[in-house]
């Protein structure tokens, strides 16, 4: 705090404000680093708490403070995900990353909040979407952040060596292991238009619960997987082949009469979300390749769905 007989009485400390501003490229950063939006705001948090526990004078020290914050929170994420990998084999059913909605909910907290600036567009970008974040969850912590800082957040090699320890020779290999994965997992992308358009169609066939419409629109061997949280209705093993998820997809709306279906933009892509009394009870994102459905994630843990409650 300032007082008005100070230097800079009555103006924002120019250091705290460089700081804060940093925090939504560390929300960005830590989300695709462990897939988990409450994770990624822990990891925000402790990072902040780091840099306030130094002395003022420790952090003067600091050249380019958003470079040092930016590094603490990827060795958080790095040690989380060491922890994460043991916590997920006993998690009940599929864990599937958290689902994002449209950024200005997730970012400003409601829907049609602050307007979004230009550093916020990283998040629209390939790095957000389900099928990008679903192979991530195949890599080694190192390779998955040796990709990220590298290829998306364009971090050399040598500072992306700092912090997983690493010399930078080992990380340029570690990246493009990643980006191998990633090139083997991922057949060329359906224009955004054409994608929206099998969704809206696809959304329609469900609601009318048109049987063969729905497996005409998805691949013959399309995979559908659930993460249920544990939830007792949960699907707890991925289901294969277009026709047996069709035929789920029936029994689901039979269920649940009541049950609304939107159109909504999940991680950067045309998805579909599920409510029942106005609450958000699912979160489908789904992968287009061609003009045939070849993957759907549905996220039912309600942990993963509180971003997406209505209102």
């Amino acid at each position: 705090m300032t007082t008005p007989s100070e230097p800079g009485a009555g103006r924002l400390d120019p250091s705290l404000s460089a700081i804060m501003s940093e925090r939504r490229q560390l929300i960005n950063l830590a989300y695709r680093l462990l897939g988990s939006l409450a994770d990624a705001e822990d990891v925000v948090q402790e990072t902040y708490a780091r840099w306030y526990a130094m002395s003022r004078q420790q952090q003067e020290a600091i050249d380019v403070p958003g470079a040092w914050l930016t590094k603490v929170a990827s060795r958080v994420c790095l040690d989380l995900l060491g922890s994460a990998r043991a916590r997920r084999e006993r998690y009940v059913g599929e864990w599937i990353p958290e689902p994002l909605p449209e950024r200005t909910e997730w970012i400003s907290g409601r829907p049609g909040g602050a307007t979004v600036d230009p550093a916020d567009r990283v998040t629209l970008d390939e790095s957000i979407n389900m099928a990008f974040l679903v192979v991530l969850e195949s890599m080694t912590p190192a390779e998955r952040v040796a990709l990220i800082l590298h290829d998306v957040f364009r971090y050399s090699f040598a500072e992306v060596a700092e912090i997983v320890g690493r010399t930078p020779a080992a990380c340029r290999q570690l990246a493009s292991s990643a980006r191998g994965r990633i090139r083997a997992s991922q057949p060329p992308a359906t224009p955004s238009a054409q994608r929206a358009g099998i969704v809206r169609e696809f959304k329609q066939a469900w609601e009318a619960k048109d049987i063969d419409a729905l497996i005409g629109l998805l691949a013959p061997d399309a995979t559908g997987t659930a993460d249920g949280g544990g939830l007792a209705s949960a699907v707890l093993h991925p289901v294969e082949g277009g026709e047996q998820i069709a035929h789920l997809l029936i029994d689901i709306v039979g269920k649940a009469p009541d049950l609304i279906i939107l159109e909504r933009t999940v991680n950067g892509q045309p998805g579909l979300v599920a409510q029942q009394d106005g609450l958000t009870v699912m979160v489908m994102a789904l992968d287009v390749v061609g003009d045939r459905i070849q993957h759907i994630w549905a996220v039912r843990n309600p942990e993963k769905l509180r971003p997406w409650t209505a209102g």
